[in-house]
């Protein structure tokens, strides 16, 4: 899954809070000339990027070599995470430049490529972006050799989104891949999103548009000039506030809490009647494109301890681009957490990107399992119940765009078709059993302690001894 990105003027965007979120990156205008200088000023400090993704998979023909002709693996690590066209690492550091207009970012995550059968192993960690050298710097450790700070590929930076750039190979990446032929290649194309701390606002003389130009032309001061005054409807625009209400999966929701076990919200999720809210909605929208990236704070831990299930989801965001969507999220367990998973796709071919008094609502989105999702619930045992497709909670969500809009203090809450489970939340283990989402009569998946764990949605955790049905 690709989060869709969306255009912005990246300097205007560094100096307007308003116009910059979990966004698509786009490169400064003022390289392009021919507006007046503004007077001399002390230089601008320089804006750290405080987070962000980058997604590339170095070169579809590599991969391939590596999985097939090799037999070889691919494998990520260290808040890496594998993609429909390659790989995801997030957790960015750097900043921006105001005054040289350069972007300078740092990744988390690594992906290894390794074949017994044609004895290699090539590590790339630690992958860098330079907006001034227009090269992607990389760490490379091969057969157990680390080279690092390898300019890996020159990268087609220029002065629109950081979307889909092209790559070329260089020859220093040919040799520690295992061969010249790959020197000057066109790699996978390359996609950044980056993340920057809210601005001051505007002085009074400054346009007051909520949504630069994308052709804005900012001073050295990183001011928005007076150009940017572009309508909000003809751009991205900064999401003020938003709620989100789902509820995950309502069967392994029933099955956890009518089992005895517990689903606590926290830091900034609530209960919003049989599902959950999250609050803190920030993030852009650009309704002319029906694009929206908004991310929403709160987690939901799922606990059950005879069944050792801990399954914390949290940092959820929604990426859409027209009628379809992903919903992304991280999952965290007592050993280890899985960041940025592309956990569900979103139904939005009904969806109408239209605002009403500042708000944008999007009611009973569809949502459905991606492979990704299915393996969060698997266990060590009998792998995942679940599988790619399978429905879960459906997702509603509302964004202010306007400052003077209010968020309505509640919001929908509609849920997957999936039956309630029989007996009700004070039900006995059998009782809601037979509304694991797994399709499976409840009989049958009373007869093994495996079929019970299986029952437990294939959490990580899972009981080793044999357990008798109650009830």
């Amino acid at each position: 899954m690709s989060s869709t990105r969306r255009p912005i003027a990246i300097a205007a965007a560094i100096a307007t809070a308003a116009a910059i979120g979990a966004t698509a990156f786009v490169l400064p205008a003022t390289a392009a000339g021919g507006a007046a200088a503004a007077p001399a000023a002390e230089a601008p400090a320089p804006t750290p990027v405080i987070g962000g993704t980058l997604d590339w998979g170095v070169l579809e023909s590599y991969r391939t070599y590596v999985t097939t002709i090799a037999q070889g693996e691919i494998t990520v690590a260290d808040g890496a995470t594998k993609t429909d066209k390659g790989f995801r690492f997030g957790g960015a550091t750097g900043q921006y430049d105001g005054t040289s207009h350069v972007v300078t970012a740092a990744f988390k995550g690594s992906v290894t490529f390794k074949s017994a059968a044609h004895r290699f192993e090539v590590k790339l960690a630690n992958l860098r972006v330079d907006t001034g050298t227009k090269k992607l710097l990389v760490d490379v450790t091969r057969d157990g050799k680390l080279t690092a700070d390898v300019p890996f590929a020159d990268v087609a930076f220029g002065r629109g989104p950081m979307t889909d750039l092209v790559t070329t190979l260089t020859a220093e990446a040919g040799k520690l891949l295992g061969s010249d032929t790959y020197a000057g290649k066109t790699g996978d194309p390359l996609t950044a999103v980056l993340e920057f701390p809210p601005q001051p606002s505007p002085s009074p003389s400054t346009s007051t548009s909520a949504s630069p130009s994308p052709s804005a032309s900012p001073s050295k001061s990183a001011s928005p000039s007076a150009s940017v005054g572009s309508p909000a409807a003809e751009g991205p625009q900064q999401i003020l506030g938003g709620k989100l209400a789902w509820g995950v999966k309502e069967s392994f929701r029933n099955y956890v809490q009518g089992a005895g076990g517990t689903v606590t919200p926290a830091d900034g999720a609530v209960a919003n009647g049989d599902s959950f809210a999250f609050g803190g909605g920030k993030g852009t929208l650009d309704t002319k494109k029906q694009k929206l990236n908004a991310s929403f704070a709160g987690n939901l831990r799922f606990q059950y301890a005879a069944h050792r299930i801990d399954m914390t989801f949290g940092n959820v965001r929604i990426d859409t681009e027209g009628a379809t969507g992903t919903l992304v999220l991280d999952v965290k367990t007592a050993t280890a957490t899985q960041a940025n998973v592309p956990f569900a796709t979103l139904d939005l071919s009904k969806a109408e990107y239209k605002t009403k008094d500042g708000l944008l609502a999007l009611d009973a989105v569809r949502t459905a399992l991606t492979a990704e999702g299915a393996a969060t619930f698997a266990n060590d045992t009998n792998g995942s119940i679940y599988k790619a497709g399978d429905r879960v909670d459906d997702v509603n969500l509302t964004v202010s765009v306007d400052k003077d809009a209010v968020l309505p203090t509640s919001t929908p809450t509609t849920t997957a078709t999936t039956p309630a489970a029989a007996g009700g939340s004070g039900g006995s283990v059998g009782g809601n059993l037979a509304s694991t989402g797994a399709e499976i009569p409840a009989g049958a998946l009373l007869g093994t302690s495996g079929a019970i764990v299986a029952a437990g949605a294939g959490a990580v955790y899972i009981a080793r001894r044999r357990r008798t049905a109650q009830g």
